[in-house]
């Protein structure tokens, strides 16, 4: 399964693409952490090596920057506030952009937009959008506390109860999605990103329904005041601007197939 057109060009930020002057950081050390459980943003392929947008996207901007990167890995749970204490120079796995978290943490600018969709397995007919599954008190769906995806569900599809014990709460995105596959719940939300991987690589076993419920803009993270975040500022709009994104969003989310 390809992603349309429209959805392919959705995956670009609709920030206007302006080239600056890109600074060159002399080789600066900069070290990144990740999930790598967010694919096609960023996952291990069949090889267990760490692959996807983001560290495409990142190769490019460390060209432009002069930059090493080096990589580590957390969950999502502890990535913001590790960012924020300085453990990390970086982090990144599609972060919505989201005025509390600039609280803690400063963003770069947006380098991609997503719509928030509702997965569900192939042959799923009890339901086919959030009203029809939020009218059916049977119905289980799958979230990752303090996603965006979990807010979504809770005010956007269910009651704004963040206790509903409809919601079944998981560590992570991907063992969520296994307990739909398996049949323990019965929903799971994703940005476009994710969801379209997963559903293009599925061979039926999953489908989207419904129409998208909002949409959010991803940014790179950084410690509050760091000297980064202009010059990724730069890269970013230089790398728009010359159609390198463009490039890596056919590679990602139109040509590439999850499980190939």
């Amino acid at each position: 399964m390809k992603l349309t057109a429209a959805l392919a060009l959705l995956a670009a930020s609709t920030l206007p693409a302006v080239a600056q002057d890109v600074p060159d950081l002399g080789g600066r050390e900069v070290v990144i952490v990740t999930e790598n459980a967010y694919p096609p943003l960023q996952f291990l392929d069949k090889s267990g090596a760490p692959v996807g947008w983001e560290y495409d996207a990142l190769a490019e901007i460390a060209k432009k920057l002069n930059i090493t990167v080096k990589y580590e890995n957390t969950s999502w749970d502890a990535m913001i506030p590790a960012v924020s204490e300085g453990q990390y120079d970086m982090g990144m796995t599609g972060i919505t952009i989201k005025d509390e978290r600039k609280e803690a943490v400063d963003f770069s600018d947006a380098y991609m937009r997503s719509e928030m969709l509702m997965i569900v397995r192939g042959d799923e007919s009890r339901f086919t959008d959030a009203a029809s599954f939020a009218a059916n008190a049977d119905l289980l769906m799958a979230a990752q506390p303090g996603t965006t995806p979990f807010y979504v569900g809770v005010y956007e599809v269910l009651d704004g109860n963040e206790e509903n014990a409809r919601i079944v709460k998981f560590e992570t995105f991907g063992a969520g999605l296994e307990a739909l596959k398996t049949g323990d719940v019965d929903l799971v939300l994703s940005d476009s990103t994710a969801a379209n991987g997963y559903v293009g690589g599925s061979n039926g076993g999953l489908k989207i329904i419904g129409s998208p419920l909002g949409a959010e803009d991803f940014g790179f993270i950084f410690p509050k005041g760091s000297d980064l975040v202009a010059p990724m500022n730069a890269a970013i709009a230089a790398l728009k601007a010359d159609g390198t994104f463009d490039a890596l969003n056919q590679k990602w989310f139109v040509d590439y197939k999850m499980g190939e």
